[in-house]
C-alpha cells in the first residue's frame, strides 16, 4: 500500500494542542504551528480500524491486557533493536514524563539531585524542579557528552541522570562507546539512568538506534528505559508507554509501588493501538521515514539556497530539526519576535532546552511538504 503523506489534514476543531494553545503560548492564533512533537498526518488506518472494531462493542467496562500485548512489544524491540527483553522487566506507564516524575519521587530523597544534559527536552529539568529536586547541568560539548565536566559536577547527592536517546532536540543517535562509557560512569557513581527512547524507531538514513540498557552489563544494572510507539505512529493522544528495568533490585520495589497505586494498568485503548501499530505498521513506518528524510533534505537545501544564515543540523533520528539561527545576530526576544510576529510561525525557541540552546529554534518537519515550503517561504520573505 502506498500512503499519501502529502494529503492535507485540517486539525482545527479536533482539540489538538498544536493549534488550540497558540494564543495562550505565543500571544496570537494566526500562526503556522511547527512546534509540538506530533505529526500532521493521519494516524494510520490500521490503528484507527482496530479502535473502531473495539468501539463496535459498546460496553467499556474493566478490561485485562490482551495476551499478545507484551509479546508484540518484546518481538518489536528484539527485531528492530536486537535487544531481548524479558517479560518481567516490562510495565505499562501512563506517559514518559509522568514516569520520570514517578522515578524521582520513588527513588530520590528530598536532597538528592538529577543530572541533565542540555540542550535537551525541557521536562527533563522541569519535572525534577517541580518535584523540588535540584538539577545539575552537564551540557553537551559540540553535541557530544562531556565526561570531564560530568566528573566535576557529580557529587554524592547526585542520584539520577536522564538520558535522551535518541537526543531531542538535536536528533543525535548515541554510539555504543559513548553509552558504554556513560554506563560505567553511572555504575561507579551509583547513579540510576533513565533512558528516554521514545524516538528510537525513527532513526533516519543509515543510522541505528542502540538501546542504552543493551550495551553492557553495567548499563543493564543502572538503567530504567522508557519507550512508546506514540511518536512513531502519530498517536500521542493515546497514551501507551512502557518501562523496562532489567535490574531486579530497582525493578521489584518500584513495580510493587506502581501496582499498589494502579499506575501500571493501561487504559482500554492503549494495548489495542499498540498491537495494531507494531503488528501492522512496518510498511507505514518505512514510508513515513522516507518522507521525513525528504522533508529534511528539502529544508536543508532551501536554507542553503535562500536563507544561508539559518543552518539546520541534519538529525540522525526523528522529525525534529534543530535550526542554528545565531548568524542572524538576534537576541532571544528578537528571535522569537521574528518567528512569531513577522513570519507568523510557531516553533520551539532554543532557550527552553537549556544551556546551548541560545540562538536556536526547533522545527517540526513532520508535516506535508507544501506546509513546510509555505513556512520557509514566509521566513525567506521576512529575511530578504
Amino acid at each position: 500500500m502506498i500512503y499519501d503523506f502529502d494529503k492535507p489534514i485540517d486539525r482545527r476543531g479536533s482539540g489538538d494542542l498544536k493549534h488550540e494553545v497558540l494564543e495562550e503560548r505565543y500571544g496570537r492564533s494566526d500562526l503556522l504551528p511547527l512546534w509540538v512533537a506530533d505529526m500532521d498526518w493521519e494516524t494510520p488506518d490500521f490503528i484507527t480500524d482496530a479502535l473502531k472494531q473495539r468501539l463496535e462493542h459498546s460496553l467499556f467496562g474493566y478490561t485485562v491486557e490482551p495476551k499478545d500485548y507484551w509479546p508484540t512489544v518484546q518481538q518489536w524491540i528484539e527485531t528492530h533493536h536486537q535487544w531481548k527483553v524479558e517479560r518481567e522487566w516490562m510495565t505499562y506507564i501512563p506517559g514518559i514524563v509522568k514516569g520520570i516524575g514517578m522515578v524521582i519521587n520513588f527513588f530520590l530523597k528530598s536532597d538528592e539531585k538529577v543530572i541533565v544534559q542540555p540542550p535537551v527536552y525541557h521536562p527533563f529539568y522541569l519535572t525534577p524542579r517541580g518535584n523540588k529536586r535540584e538539577v545539575v547541568w552537564n551540557p553537551l560539548k559540540n553535541y557530544e557528552m562531556d565526561f570531564d565536566q560530568l566528573e566535576q559536577v557529580c557529587d554524592d547527592k547526585c542520584r539520577l541522570l536522564i538520558l535522551s536517546n535518541p537526543h531531542n532536540p538535536a536528533g543525535i543517535v548515541w554510539d555504543r562507546e559513548t553509552l558504554q562509557r556513560l554506563a560505567h560512569f553511572a555504575k561507579e557513581h551509583h547513579l540510576i539512568v533513565i533512558s528516554d527512547e521514545i524516538h528510537c524507531d525513527m532513526a533516519l538514513w543509515d543510522n541505528k538506534h542502540i538501546p542504552f540498557a543493551s550495551v553492557s552489563d553495567e548499563a543493564s544494572e543502572v538503567s530504567i528505559t522508557f519507550g512508546a510507539p506514540t511518536k512513531t505512529f502519530n498517536m500521542a493522544g493515546i497514551v501507551s508507554s512502557w518501562g523496562i528495568i532489567p535490574n531486579e533490585e530497582l525493578r521489584k520495589p518500584f513495580y510493587r509501588w506502581l501496582t499498589a497505586n494502579e499506575l501500571n494498568e493501561p487504559h482500554l485503548f492503549a494495548p489495542i493501538a499498540t498491537i495494531a501499530a507494531l503488528q501492522q505498521g512496518e510498511e507505514w513506518r518505512q514510508q513515513m521515514l522516507r518522507y521525513v528524510e525528504g522533508n529534511i533534505d528539502f529544508l536543508i537545501d532551501y536554507c542553503q539556497k535562500y536563507i544561508p544564515k539559518i543552518k539546520p543540523l541534519r538529525p540522525q533520528a526523528s522529525f525534529l530539526v534543530w535550526l542554528d539561527c545565531r548568524e542572524l545576530g538576534l537576541n532571544h526576544k528578537e528571535l522569537n519576535d521574528l518567528f512569531i510576529n513577522q513570519v507568523h510561525l510557531a516553533l520551539n525557541d532554543g532557550e527552553m532546552f537549556g544551556a546551548g540552546g541560545e540562538g536556536f529554534m526547533r522545527m517540526n518537519v513532520g508535516t506535508q511538504r507544501s506546509v513546510l515550503k509555505a513556512a520557509l517561504e514566509r521566513l525567506k520573505a521576512a529575511l530578504i
